[in-house]
This record gives C-alpha cells, sequence and structure tokens, in this order.
C-alpha cells in the first residue's frame, strides 16, 4: 500500500495516534468536535469540509492508497465509510475502534476492524498489511466470480505448495472442483505429493493444452506461463490471475498479478489471503498449507521471511498432526530400497558432492533418495540418479548457502537436455541417446563421473 490517508474522530483519537506512533507515508488529517480546533495535534491538520464527501474527494486517493478511520461513535464511523465509499468505491478501509463492531458500520467488501489503544505501532503496520490482502481477495473474487469455469493451474508434478496453494484459492472463491479444478499438464509423482491429495481428498486434473481451451477464467499458483516454455501455449499468454514466490518472469500478460520473490512459499501469500478475509481455516486446508511451506522453506531452514514464520505459527494452531505425519512419511516401493542399496554399496562423497546412481527405476523413487543423501557426512550437494523409460532422470539437493541448483542444473543438461529448480532442490532431464552421443556408454559409473565432472564444473563457473 502506498499512501496511508487518516482519518482521526476529535483530539483525543488524533493524539491517540500520534501516541502510537506515524509513519512518513500517512496523511493525518482530523474532525475537530465542537471547540477543539485550536487543540490540533501535531502533525495533524484539519479535514477541510468534515466527513462530506466533496471534501474526502480532495484527498485524490491515488490506485493503492487506503484510508484508516480511528473513531469510538457509531455514527462519525458509519458517515466516514459511507463518505469514503462515494468518494473512492475501490478504496480500502481500516476502522480502528475500541467500541464498535461489526453490526455498527456498513457492509463493505474491503473494510477490516481492529482497536487502537491496545495495538501498538508494528500491530498497525500488520493491520494495513491484511488490508492489502483483502484488497487482492476482493480484486481476485470480483475478476473470477462471474466465470462459469476457473482452471487452478499448477505446474506438472505438483509440489506441495503448489496444491496447497491450489486448494487454498479454491476455498477463497467459495468455489468446489467442478467449477474450480485443480489441473496441470503433468502428473502428481512423488511419493509425498500423491499421499499429500490422497490424505487430503484434493483432486489434481491431468490436462492437455487444448483442454484449457475449455475454460473460461485461468488462475495460476506457485507457477508462471514462461515455466512451460519460452513459447507457452497461446491460452497462456494472456492468464487472469497469476500467484506466486518465484522471480518475476516476462512474456506473459496477466490482470492480476501478485508475486512476492521474498516469501520463502506461494502457501504463505494464500495464507495471508485467507487471514484477511477473515476464512475460518479447517484442519485439512492447515495441514496443506503448514506443509507447503515446511516443504518449500526445508522447515523454515532456507529462504525464509518473517511472513513465512508468522504465516507457519497461524496454521500450527489449527493443522492435524496425523495427517501430516500420513504425508511425510509415504511408502518407498521394495524395488525401490533395493534400488538405494546398490546405490549406497558405491557411495562417496567427492568435492562436497554425493551421488547415487540407481539404475532403472520408478522416477518417483529418485527425488526421495536424493532427500536421503543429503544426509552424508561431508555432503554439500546431493545428486540422485536413475533411468527412467529412454532417459537420464537426476534429482538434485543442496544445503542452501551454496550456488543455486536450479542455476547448476541448467548449467550442467545445456545442449543435452532440461532442468531448473529453485536455489536448494532441482531436476534434469537428459535423453539417453543425447548422452550416450557424448560419453559413448550409459552404465553406473559411465553416469556417475560424468555428473560429477559435469557438477563440478557447473558449481565453480
Amino acid at each position: 500500500m502506498g499512501r496511508r490517508i487518516i482519518i482521526c474522530d476529535g483530539v483525543d483519537q488524533a493524539r491517540q495516534w500520534a501516541r502510537v506512533g506515524t509513519r512518513e507515508e500517512e496523511e493525518l488529517t482530523w474532525v475537530p468536535r465542537d471547540e477543539e480546533s485550536s487543540l490540533r495535534p501535531p502533525g495533524f491538520r484539519i479535514l477541510q469540509g468534515g466527513l462530506d464527501v466533496d471534501a474526502i474527494a480532495k484527498l485524490d486517493r491515488q490506485s493503492g492508497e487506503g484510508f484508516a478511520v480511528a473513531s469510538d461513535d457509531g455514527p462519525f464511523a458509519r458517515a466516514a465509510i459511507q463518505a469514503i465509499t462515494k468518494a473512492f468505491p475501490e478504496a480500502p478501509i481500516l476502522l480502528l475502534s475500541d467500541a464498535l463492531g461489526d453490526d455498527d458500520v456498513p457492509e463493505h467488501t474491503c473494510l477490516r476492524r481492529a482497536g487502537l489503544k491496545t495495538l501498538i505501532r508494528d500491530d498497525i503496520d500488520v493491520e494495513f498489511e491484511h488490508l492489502d490482502n483483502l484488497q487482492r481477495v476482493v480484486e481476485i473474487r470480483d475478476l473470477l466470480g462471474p466465470r462459469e469455469r476457473v482452471a487452478v493451474l499448477l505446474q506438472p508434478d505438483p509440489d506441495p505448495d503448489g496444491i496447497a496453494c491450489g486448494y487454498a484459492l479454491r476455498v477463497i472463491l467459495g468455489r468446489k472442483k467442478t467449477t474450480a479444478p485443480l489441473v496441470s499438464f503433468g502428473e502428481v509423482k512423488r511419493p509425498e505429493n500423491q499421499a499429500l491429495v490422497q490424505a487430503l481428498g484434493i483432486e489434481v486434473a491431468t490436462i492437455s493444452h487444448e483442454e484449457l481451451e475449455e475454460f473460461d477464467g485461468i488462475a495460476l499458483v506457485d507457477v508462471q506461463p514462461n515455466v512451460f516454455g519460452d513459447e507457452p501455449p497461446a491460452r497462456l499468454r494472456s492468464v487472469d490471475v497469476v500467484i506466486d514466490h518465484h522471480p518475476e518472469r516476462t512474456g506473459y500478460d496477466s490482470v492480476i498479478k501478485d508475486i512476492r520473490p521474498s516469501y520463502g512459499a506461494t502457501a504463505t501469500i494464500l495464507t495471508e489471503y485467507l487471514r484477511a478475509a477473515r476464512i475460518e481455516v479447517g484442519p485439512r486446508l492447515a495441514t496443506a498449507l503448514l506443509y507447503g511451506i515446511k516443504s518449500d522453506t526445508q522447515l523454515l531452514g532456507r529462504e525464509t521471511s518473517q511472513h513465512d514464520m508468522t504465516s507457519f505459527a497461524h496454521l500450527h494452531s489449527s493443522y492435524s498432526p496425523a495427517l501430516l505425519r500420513r504425508i511425510e512419511r509415504p511408502a518407498l516401493p521394495l524395488d525401490g530400497l533395493q534400488a538405494l542399496g546398490r546405490a549406497l554399496t558405491r557411495a562417496e562423497v567427492k568435492d562436497d558432492i554425493h551421488i547415487l546412481v540407481l539404475g532403472r527405476v520408478r522416477e518417483d523413487v529418485i527425488p526421495q533418495v536424493a532427500d536421503m543423501g543429503l544426509q552424508a557426512e561431508g555432503a554439500e550437494w546431493a545428486i540422485a540418479a536413475g533411468i527412467v523409460g529412454s532417459n537420464l532422470v537426476f534429482s538434485v539437493r543442496n544445503v542452501g548457502y551454496v550456488r543455486a541448483a536450479g542455476d547448476v542444473v541448467r548449467a550442467v543438461v545445456e545442449d543435452l537436455g532440461v532442468g531448473g529448480g529453485h536455489r536448494s532442490m532441482a531436476k534434469g532431464i537428459i535423453p539417453l541417446k543425447a548422452f550416450r552421443k557424448v560419453y559413448e556408454r550409459a552404465d553406473r559409473e559411465t553416469i556417475r563421473k560424468a555428473l560429477h565432472d559435469a557438477f563440478v564444473a557447473a558449481i565453480e563457473r
């Protein structure tokens, strides 16, 4: 939020605001009562014309700016809210009152109510943050509300953060899976992700690019259109909503775009939406969002902001420990365990890199082994590789304070395959045909040496 326009009811409320503290971006006004005009608090100016609509309009509110009204008087608060709404219909309003309840003020889609005497400066700033998020919720609802069917699009093989966010957005929109299905261009493959959707009873439908044309609304969560290729499908070049925490990409249009790279998880953004809109979060949704934050920040250990920690703490009071255990402990197939056992007999940590070559395995086994591989003593990087169909697939994990895994993987697969990811986790795919063309063979030892040398070069680049 940009400028904050503060309207205080009388000198006592203005002085209370001054005691709490003011910010440079706050424009301080007050409406005197009776003979108070000579008692002007420092920093405040009289709102000439009082709560007249024309007087409010002269405050020249711009897009992105909001109002705060401080009053314990019902008629004053109602008059202020009505005048602001008439002058600026889309303006968000924060009502600070220690005496008034929801029944004392008119209905307003973008209004929050809090006390004043019990708050400190940081609390007021948090309330303004809630107001920002509430405004975004209102905008999303206004945009997608009239649409008959909205596709909530996740990345291929969606992760817990994306799945939880899709679920949360559907709750915020007040829709069911028939009118706001969670969709992806790739199946949910990782065991913990499959466990997540099964435990929560969430369906993620796999669709084609052509099937996306059947929807009259598209919202992307935890992903941006360019992830689907430098030339994304035509339907994705202009979408309705994008909510993400990854660095912003270009090359597409979105009516509403909420991208916060300083956040460790997109689930944090959706949690803030839910809190701002005062939507009750049940155990299933709380568990999904908490696990989304936990998995994307490695239990608040990497790329974590204060927002992530606050949202995690908020969700912690509502989540289901039993449900979380079911999600976090997915079954590893017997053949996967056997492949891991064979790989461990040749395991070594060299140049801080731990490589485990599994042979031919199910794809979902590979990232699980990579997670385990990082626990090896002295390992800053763990790479689990296996053959899936006609491809060499490898998952990468690192300790978080070294070079970004996604950048390293892109360098490793350059001119050979595809890959990318986050700072501490990534994935690469190299067709066996392309691998053999360079290295002649694709046996375990050749794969191990080729990946080791390629990663050393890419890390040091």
